[in-house]
């Protein structure tokens, strides 16, 4: 009867491993068809999740290079510059192209909790007042 030494019972499972390895790596899924996208540089971009309290708001303002909001909860209010005043609910992204002032909040009465995502920076304005704040939003 032939006996295996240890050095061949080491070689078998590193062999197997490696087996193992490169079956893995033919058999995985890429997860982008057409191409694998590159990662670029994301150091700049500001990502801020605010809570507006009922009845708040920023003030007019405008950024280097647009800004995107996205309401994850309650209910909020946007306007551009002699724009319509718009209603703002969870599910619909709004973007604000650069150089375009406007302000955003929340409703008189329903907080509102926004992801803001931008890159550059914030040209900060006068108070948006009551009067703009407080006319009927557009449906």
């Amino acid at each position: 009867m032939k006996t295996t030494s240890r050095t061949q019972v080491l070689t078998a499972i590193v062999a197997a491993g490696i087996v193992v390895v490169i079956a893995g790596a033919s058999a995985q899924q890429s997860n982008f068809v057409g191409g694998t996208p590159s990662q670029l540089d994301a150091k700049a971009i500001r990502t801020l999740r605010l809570k507006f309290p009922a009845g708040s708001r920023s003030n007019w303002h405008s950024h280097a290079s647009g800004q995107l909001l996205m309401i994850e909860e309650g209910k909020g209010r946007t306007q551009e510059r002699n724009g319509p005043l718009l209603e703002m609910t969870p599910g619909t992204p709004w973007f604000t192209k650069a150089g375009i002032e406007h302000w955003h909040g929340a409703a008189p009465d329903q907080d509102v909790v926004q992801l803001t995502i931008y890159e550059g920076d914030v040209k900060w304005l006068e108070p948006v007042s009551d009067a703009v704040y407080k006319a009927a939003p557009r449906k």
